[in-house]
C-alpha cells in the first residue's frame, strides 16, 4: 500500500455514502462520534438513488416507509416516490446534519486490509491511505451491474447500456429496442419507453408476479394533515404493520399462494390474448422472486409495437439478438435490465483479512455473518445490508436502522471499555447461521420453486432473512460482548 507521512487514524471509516452511510454518519454524530470519514467511490452522494435515472424509477415502498425514522419527510408528491424526489430526500437529510463534510468523493476503495499489529484497517484508495479502528462497510448491492456473458454482445453493431448506467443522450425515438431482462427495473422503464419505439421486443426468461400498485399523487389537504403532530409516525406505523403482516407469508407461503390470485386476477383484466397471458404467467409461488407492483407494465405489452419473446438471448450476431427458443430479432438498441450482483458483493474482492485473504474467498461458499453485521476474520468491522438481511416486505430503512443501532452500540461500548479490538466468535457466528439456515427451509425463497438472487452458486439462500423485522430490530438492539472475543486497548482510544 501507498505509505503516507503523519496518515490520520479515523476512529471510523464508512465505505459508501448512500442511504446507509449518510444515515451511519448522522446516527455517530448524534452519539458523539465525530472522527469518522466516509469514502464515495462517485462524485456525488445517493448511492442506488444516483445511479439508477432510468425514465420511470421510482421506489416499490410507500413513501412515508422509504425515509428515516428520525427524519421523516411530510410533503411526499405521490405514495410512491420517484427516483429524483427520494435522491433529494437523501441530499437534503444529508445537508441538515452536515454529512458531505465528512464525505471523501471520487474515492473509491480498492484494497481494505486488517493489520493485526496495530489493530488497526489500512484502506487504499486510488491516490490516498487511510487509517481507521474501525471500518463499516455501507456500499450496498444494487450498483454493480451484472453483464452478462453472452456470445456476442461485445460485438453488438448498435447501441447497448445497462438500466442503472441508462444513456440520457441517446435518442430512442423510431429506434428497434430490444429489452433483455423483465425484472423491477424493466418494468418500470419499458412503460416509458414504449410510445417511442418503431418496435419493442422484451427478452423474458422467467415471467414475474405483478401486483397493481396503489399509487397517486398526494393532494395537499392529505400533505398537511400529515403535518399535524403525530399523524406521519402513526401512518408510518400503520403502513410497517400492514406490510410486516404480509411478511408472514414469506414464511407461510400457503398464503402467498392465496396473495397470488390477485396476481392471477391483474393479469387477466389486463392481457386479454390468451398466448400472451399464458407467457407471462409465473409457474412459481408468489414472492418466490421479488414482488413487483405496476399498473401500465401489462398494457404496454399489449400495444401493436411490443413483443415479447419467452426466452432468454442466447448469442448475438451483428445486429440480430438470437433467443435460446431460435426467436431472433433485429434490432438498434439493446437495453439490459439484467440486475445486480447480490450473492457475489464487489465489496468483497476488496476487504482483506491480516493474512491477505479477501472476503470473497472467505466467502467462497457462501456469504455468512453474524446478525448480517459482523464477521469472524474481520475484527473491528461491520457490513450494512449483510448476508441473509434481505427482507422482500418491507422498506430496507428497517433494516438499516436496526444494523446502526447495532453498530452504534458496538462503538460505544469499544468507547466506554476502552476496547481496542471486537472480534465476533467462530463457534458463534456457526451457530447463528445454522439456525438462519434451518428456519429458511420452510420460506417461499427455498420453496416456492423459483430460481432468484436469494439463492447463491451453491444454492444456498445467503441473502434472505427468516424472521421477522421485529425480531430483526430485537437481535440487533444492543451490542452483545459475551459473543465476541474484546481486547482492552494498551491505551486510551476514541
Amino acid at each position: 500500500m501507498t505509505q503516507q507521512a503523519n496518515t490520520p487514524i479515523y476512529d471510523t471509516l464508512i465505505v459508501g455514502a448512500g442511504i446507509s452511510g449518510i444515515g451511519l454518519g448522522i446516527r455517530l454524530k448524534e452519539a458523539g462520534f465525530d472522527n469518522f470519514v466516509i469514502l464515495e467511490k462517485a462524485a456525488d452522494l445517493g448511492g442506488t438513488w444516483r445511479d439508477n435515472t432510468y425514465p420511470g424509477c421510482a421506489c416499490d415502498v410507500p413513501s412515508a416507509l422509504y425515509s428515516y425514522s428520525f427524519a421523516q419527510k411530510p410533503d411526499w408528491t405521490r405514495a410512491f416516490a420517484g427516483q429524483a424526489e427520494i435522491l433529494d430526500y437523501v441530499r437534503d437529510t444529508a445537508e441538515r446534519y452536515d454529512i458531505p463534510a465528512s464525505i471523501r468523493f471520487n474515492q473509491a476503495v480498492e484494497r481494505a486490509q486488517w493489520r493485526e499489529n496495530q489493530n488497526l484497517w489500512e484502506v487504499q484508495t486510488g491516490d490516498q491511505l487511510y487509517r481507521a479502528r474501525t471500518v463499516v462497510a455501507c456500499s450496498g448491492y444494487l450498483h454493480e451491474p451484472i453483464i452478462p456473458a453472452i456470445p456476442g454482445l461485445e460485438n453488438f453493431a448498435g447501441k447497448l447500456f445497462h438500466s442503472s448506467r441508462w444513456d440520457h443522450d441517446h435518442d430512442l425515438t423510431g429506434e428497434r429496442v430490444a429489452v433483455v431482462g423483465t425484472g423491477a427495473s424493466a418494468i418500470q422503464f419499458v412503460p416509458e419507453i414504449q410510445p417511442k419505439t418503431q418496435h419493442l421486443t422484451l427478452f423474458q426468461r422467467t415471467p414475474q408476479w405483478v401486483l397493481p400498485k396503489p399509487d397517486h399523487s398526494i393532494p395537499k389537504i392529505e400533505e398537511n394533515f400529515f403535518r399535524l403532530p403525530f399523524t406521519l409516525s402513526a401512518w408510518r406505523k400503520m403502513l410497517y404493520g400492514g406490510f410486516e403482516t404480509f411478511g408472514i407469508g414469506f414464511r407461510r407461503p400457503a398464503i402467498l399462494r392465496q396473495i397470488q390470485k390477485l396476481g392471477l386476477a391483474h393479469l387477466k383484466v389486463a392481457i386479454k390474448d390468451a398466448t400472451l397471458r399464458a407467457k407471462l404467467t409465473p409457474d412459481y409461488t408468489l414472492g418466490c422472486k421479488r414482488v413487483l407492483m405496476s399498473n401500465n407494465y401489462y398494457p404496454t405489452l399489449n400495444q401493436p409495437n411490443v413483443d415479447v419473446f419467452h426466452t432468454g438471448l442466447k448469442e448475438v450476431r451483428g445486429n440480430t439478438l438470437v433467443g435460446q427458443d431460435g426467436s431472433e430479432c433485429e434490432v438498434d438498441t439493446v437495453i439490459l435490465g439484467t440486475g445486480f450482483f447480490v450473492t457475489e458483493p464487489p465489496i468483497a474482492n476488496h476487504i482483506f483479512n491480516d493474512a491477505g485473504e479477501s472476503l470473497s474467498q472467505m466467502w467462497e461458499d457462501g456469504m455468512q455473518a453474524y446478525r448480517g453485521t459482523t464477521i469472524n476474520g474481520l475484527p473491528n468491522a461491520f457490513m450494512v445490508l449483510g448476508p441473509n438481511l434481505g427482507i422482500g416486505h418491507n422498506s430496507a430503512f428497517i433494516v438499516i436502522e436496526a444494523q446502526i443501532n447495532y453498530i452504534v452500540s458496538t462503538l460505544t461500548t469499544m468507547r466506554e471499555q476502552q476496547l481496542d479490538r471486537i472480534e465476533v466468535k467462530a463457534e458463534v457466528q456457526q451457530q447463528y447461521n445454522r439456525k438462519v439456515q434451518k428456519d429458511l427451509q420452510g420460506t417461499v425463497w427455498n420453496t416456492g420453486g423459483c430460481s432468484s438472487y436469494y439463492l447463491d452458486k451453491n444454492g444456498l439462500n445467503s441473502v434472505g432473512f427468516p424472521w421477522s423485522t421485529l425480531e430483526m430490530q430485537r437481535l440487533l438492539k444492543t451490542f452483545d460482548a459475551d459473543n465476541y472475543t474484546l481486547t482492552p486497548a494498551a491505551q486510551e482510544v476514541f
